[in-house]
C-alpha cells in the first residue's frame, strides 16, 4: 500500500491543488516559501500519531488566504491510497473506513480530514435565500473559529480540487447558494479512535537546522528515542550483574567521607539559621546514576571522533555537516525500528536533508537511501538529490502570489520522452525544475555571453531576474522543453538558437578554388539545417503559451556583431592572433559593416581559440553601453514576463546612468534630464507608476533596451 495523491482545499498556502506520488522514492522540489513544510505537516496530521491530536487545533492561520472571508469555508486534507494489500488485516481497516470499493476486494482508499462549521453554523447558511449576498455577510460576522469542527471521513470518490465538487459539498459563496444536508460525496465518516495514524509506520525527519540542540534535550533526542524503544526489549536479568554493580557504586559515593562531611555541614547551617523546628527530617547526598536496567541504558550518550579515530567527542564538537549526518542517520534507524511492528505500510517523510551535507555524501546517500515496502517522499532545494530522482516521481511546487501550485513533469509524456528527458537531468540541468523561468541555449559561447550582456547592460543578474540559463549542448531541445506545459510545469521557457543564414553567396561561380567551394557548400548545408530547425520547433511550440523560440538570424557570434558590438570584437583580436598584420586585417574587417567580411572573421576567430575560450574573452570586454542582440533580449523577458515593478524601475534607473555617463550622452542629454524629472516626480508620489513608463517610452523612442522594459 502507498500514498497515491494528495489533495489540499484552502489549507494554509494551497488553495487547490493535488500532487501524486508513486511507490519507493518520490521527490518534492521547490523554492522557499512555496510550501513543501505545509504539505508536510498535511499528511501529518492525517498519518503522523505524534501530531494526530493537532488535527483537533486547526484555526484562522490555517486557511488559505482568499479574497473575501475564510468564515464559512472549509479546510479539506485528502490522502488517497493505491495497492491495497489483500490481506485480511488490511482489507477490515480499510473496508470499515476510507475504501473505495471496487468488487470485494479494496485496491484504493481515500482518508480525509475536513475542518468544517459544525452543524448549528451550517444550517443558518442553508437557510439563505439564494443571491442574499448581505445576508452571507452578516452570518460570516458572527462565526469564530470554535464554530469549527473537524471531520474524518473516507470511501469519497470525489476531486475536491474541482470548484464545481466545492460549490456543491461546501456551498457557493458568490451566488449564495447551500446545501442543507451533507453530500454524499464527502465520504462515510470515520470514529476519531479509528485513526489510521495507529495502523502505519510514520516517521518524519524534520529539516536539518540545529540538530545539536535537539541532542541535548529529551523530546527530541534521535537518541534517547532510539535507546527507549530499544529498552523494552531488555533481558532484565541479564542486566542484573550491572545494576547490582551500579547500586553498589552508588552506595560508595554516598558513604565518601567528603560527602558525609558537606551532609552534615549542611544540616548544621540550616539548623542555626532556621532552627531544628524547620530543618528537614532527612537529608542526603546519593549518586544519581539509574540503577534500575531500562532508565541506565536510556542514560547513554553519543561520542563521536570527525577526524581523528583515536578521539571521540561531544556531538557538539562536530561540525554541522557531521552532526546533521549523524542525526539523519539515527532517525532513519529509528524508522527501521518502527518499521519492524506488524503494520499496513511503511511511511518516510524527510524535509530538506541536505543542509551542511557535502555534494557528494548528498548524491551516495540518499541515492542508497531504499527500504523494502516503505513510500519515501523528501523535499529538497539540492540539485544533487534531485539529480538521483526519478522524473516521474517528482512534484514541483511554484509560488504564484499568495497561493502556491503544484506541477507533475512527466505527466502526459511517453515512454522515450521521460527517458530522454530524464538523461538531461544531471546536477546542472536539473536546476530548470528549481527555476521560476528557462533559457535553454545551444551552445558554450551564449552560456557564457548571455549572463554577462545581461548583468552589464542592464544592470542585474538572471538570477535576479528567477531565471536559469540551461546548456543543452546540441539543438536537441524538445528533449527537456517538453516539461514546460499547461499539463506539467506552467512556467515559461524561452529556446535560443542559430537560424544559421548564410552571410554571404553560396552559389560556386566559375573560378572558386576548392577551399571556397567547400565554404559555400558548408554555408548552404548550415542556412537549410535551420530553416529545417525552425520548421520543427515552431510546430514543437505552437499552441504552448510557455513555451517561445528566438533565433540567430545567424549564429551568435555573427549576430553580436551585426548589432553593434565591433568594438568589444575588435578589442578580442590581439588576444587570438600574434601577427601584426593579420591583426590589422581582422580589425578592419570586423569594422567593415559588411557582413560577409565580419561574419567571416569573427566566426573564424572563434573557431581558432576555441568558442568557449573566445566568449570568455569576449565577455570581459562587454560593458554597460554593449548591446544586447534584439532575440536575446526578447527570450530573457519571455521567459520571466511576470517582473517586479520595482525591477523594472530599477533597470531603467540603471539605463539612464548609463546613458548619462557613457558615449550616448551626447545625443541622449535631453531625453535623460526628461527621464530623470519623471523618476523624481514618481518618488515624490507626483505621477503614477503608469504614467511614468509611457513617457518613458515616449522619451527613448530608439533605445531597445527601454522600450523592452516598459513594454514587459
Amino acid at each position: 500500500m502507498h500514498l497515491s495523491k494528495v489533495t489540499l482545499v484552502n489549507y494554509r498556502n494551497f488553495e487547490r491543488e493535488s500532487f501524486l506520488f508513486e511507490k519507493g522514492i518520490n521527490t518534492i522540489i521547490g523554492e522557499n516559501g512555496a510550501g513543501k513544510s505545509n504539505l508536510f505537516r498535511a499528511i501529518r496530521l492525517l498519518l503522523d500519531s505524534n501530531i494526530y491530536r493537532s488535527a483537533y487545533a486547526l484555526d484562522e492561520n490555517d486557511f488559505f488566504r482568499m479574497k473575501g472571508s475564510w468564515k464559512g469555508h472549509w479546510i479539506i486534507i485528502s490522502l488517497e491510497f493505491d495497492e491495497i494489500d489483500h490481506n485480511e488485516a488490511v482489507q477490515s481497516l480499510f473496508l470499515h473506513r476510507g475504501a473505495t470499493i471496487d468488487g470485494s476486494r479494496v485496491g484504493r482508499a481515500t482518508y480525509n480530514l475536513i475542518f468544517r462549521p459544525n452543524q448549528s453554523t451550517r444550517a443558518p447558511l442553508s437557510q439563505l435565500e439564494f443571491g442574499d449576498v448581505e445576508g452571507l455577510k452578516n452570518l460570516q460576522e458572527q462565526i469564530t473559529i470554535s464554530d469549527y469542527e473537524p471531520y474524518f471521513t473516507g470511501r469519497s470518490v470525489a476531486d475536491f480540487k474541482d470548484p464545481e465538487i466545492y460549490r456543491t459539498v461546501v456551498g457557493d459563496f458568490k451566488a449564495v447558494k447551500f446545501p442543507a444536508v451533507t453530500s454524499h460525496l464527502v465520504g462515510s465518516p470515520i470514529p476519531n479512535q479509528l485513526s489510521v495514524a495507529r495502523e502505519v509506520s510514520f516517521t518524519f525527519i524534520k529539516a536539518l537546522r540545529d540538530v545539536v540542540s535537539d541532542f541535548s534535550g529529551n523530546r527530541q533526542n534521535p537518541l534517547l528515542n532510539l535507546l527507549k524503544r530499544k529498552s523494552e526489549e531488555i533481558d532484565h536479568e541479564r542486566y542484573r550483574p550491572i545494576t547490582d554493580k551500579v547500586k553498589a557504586l552508588n552506595n560508595d559515593i554516598e558513604v565518601l567521607s567528603d560527602v558525609q562531611e558537606v551532609r552534615f555541614d549542611i544540616l548544621d547551617t540550616i539548623a542555626e539559621t532556621a532552627g531544628e523546628a524547620y530543618s528537614p527530617a532527612g537529608l542526603h547526598i546519593k549518586s544519581d546514576l539509574p540503577s534500575e536496567a531500562d532508565k541506565l541504558f536510556q542514560s547513554l550518550k553519543l561520542f563521536v571522533g570527525e577526524n581523528d579515530e583515536n578521539y571521540a567527542g561531544d556531538i557538539s564538537e562536530l561540525s554541522l555537516g557531521g552532526a546533521n549526518l549523524i542525526y539523519l542517520t539515527l532517525k532513519l534507524l529509528e524508522f527501521k525500528y518502527q518499521k519492524q511492528r506488524e503494520t499496513v505500510a511503511n511511511f518516510l517523510i524527510i524535509e530538506e536533508p541536505e543542509a551542511h551535507i557535502h555534494t557528494h555524501i548528498q548524491k551516495t546517500l540518499f541515492g542508497n537511501i531504499k527500504f523494502d515496502n516503505t513510500q519515501i517522499i523528501y523535499s529538497t532545494h539540492s540539485t544533487h538529490i534531485s539529480e538521483a530522482s526519478n522524473v516521474e516521481k517528482v512534484n514541483v511546487l511554484a509560488r504564484k502570489g499568495l497561493r502556491c501550485e503544484s506541477y507533475q513533469p512527466a505527466t502526459g509524456l511517453s515512454v522515450s520522452e521521460i527517458r530522454h528527458l530524464q538523461r538531461y537531468l544531471d546536477a546542472t540541468r536539473s536546476s530548470l525544475l528549481f527555476a521560476k523561468g528557462v533559457m535553454l541555449i545551444e551552445g558554450d559561447a551564449e552560456e557564457i555571453m548571455i549572463p554577462a550582456l545581461v548583468k552589464e547592460v542592464l544592470g542585474i543578474s538572471l538570477d535576479e531576474l528567477g531565471v536559469s540559463l540551461i546548456n543543452i549542448r546540441s539543438t536537441g531541445f524538445e528533449n527537456v522543453a517538453c516539461v514546460f506545459h499547461k499539463t506539467r510545469i506552467k512556467r515559461y521557457c524561452s529556446i535560443i538558437t542559430d537560424l544559421d543564414a548564410a552571410i554571404a553567396e553560396t552559389e560556386p561561380l566559375v573560378g572558386d578554388k576548392p577551399a571556397m567551394i567547400k565554404y559555400k557548400r558548408k554555408m548552404a548545408a548550415s542556412e537549410k539545417a535551420g530553416l529545417s530547425r525552425k520548421v520543427r520547433l515552431d510546430n514543437f511550440c505552437r499552441g504552448n503559451r510557455y513555451m517561445s523560440v528566438h533565433y540567430a538570424d545567424h549564429t551568435f557570434e555573427v549576430d553580436f556583431v551585426k548589432c553593434g558590438n565591433e568594438e568589444e570584437v575588435a578589442d578580442v583580436v590581439d588576444t587570438v592572433y600574434e601577427d601584426e598584420s593579420t591583426k590589422i586585417l581582422a580589425k578592419k574587417e570586423i569594422n567593415s559593416g559588411e557582413i560577409a567580411a565580419y561574419g567571416k572573421r569573427v566566426l573564424t576567430m572563434a573557431t581558432n581559440a576555441g568558442k568557449g575560450w573566445f566568449a570568455i574573452q569576449l565577455a570581459e570586454k562587454v560593458g554597460p553601453c554593449s548591446t544586447i542582440p534584439n532575440y536575446i533580449l526578447n527570450a530573457v523577458f519571455n521567459a520571466q514576463p511576470e517582473i517586479s515593478d520595482s525591477l523594472r524601475l530599477r533597470i531603467i534607473k540603471y539605463r539612464i546612468k548609463t546613458l548619462k555617463h557613457f558615449a550616448y550622452f551626447e545625443d541622449y542629454a535631453m531625453a535623460v534630464s526628461e527621464a530623470e524629472e519623471q523618476i523624481r516626480a514618481l518618488e515624490d508620489n507626483i505621477i503614477d507608476y503608469e504614467n511614468v513608463m509611457n513617457a518613458l517610452e515616449l522619451i527613448f523612442p530608439e533605445d531597445h533596451v527601454i522600450q523592452k522594459i516598459v513594454g514587459v
